[in-house]
C-alpha cells in the first residue's frame, strides 16, 4: 500500500480500485491528531482501513509522534490493536 502525506491538504492519501481513501489529520506539538476518514461511496473494506490505520502508526512511529484519536472508528482500532496504545498521550485511556 502506497501512502502519501499530502500536508497541503492535511491528509494521508491512498489510492484503491474503488477510488481515493483519506484520512485528515492536524498537528499540535509533537502530537498527530487523526479527526475524519473519508472513502469513496461503495467502499466498505474495513480490512483495508485498518492496514491503512497500521501503516499511519509506523509514520507516528517513525517521526517521534503522539497519536490523538478523534474519531471513534480510530478508538475502535486503538482498542482491537492494543499494540499501538504506546502512541497514545498521557492522560487518554482507551
Amino acid at each position: 500500500m502506497e501512502i502519501k502525506d499530502n500536508t497541503f491538504a492535511r491528509q494521508f492519501e491512498t489510492i484503491t480500485e474503488q477510488g481515493l481513501v483519506t484520512v485528515e489529520y492536524s498537528f499540535q506539538e509533537k502530537k498527530i491528531f487523526l479527526t475524519k476518514i473519508n472513502v469513496p461511496d461503495s467502499f466498505e473494506d474495513e480490512v483495508f482501513i485498518s492496514n491503512l490505520l497500521k501503516e499511519i502508526m509506523a509514520i507516528a512511529i517513525e517521526r517521534k509522534l503522539k497519536v490523538v484519536p478523534i474519531l471513534p472508528k480510530i478508538v475502535v482500532f486503538f482498542k482491537k490493536n492494543p499494540i499501538y496504545k504506546e502512541l497514545l498521550p498521557p492522560g487518554i485511556r482507551i
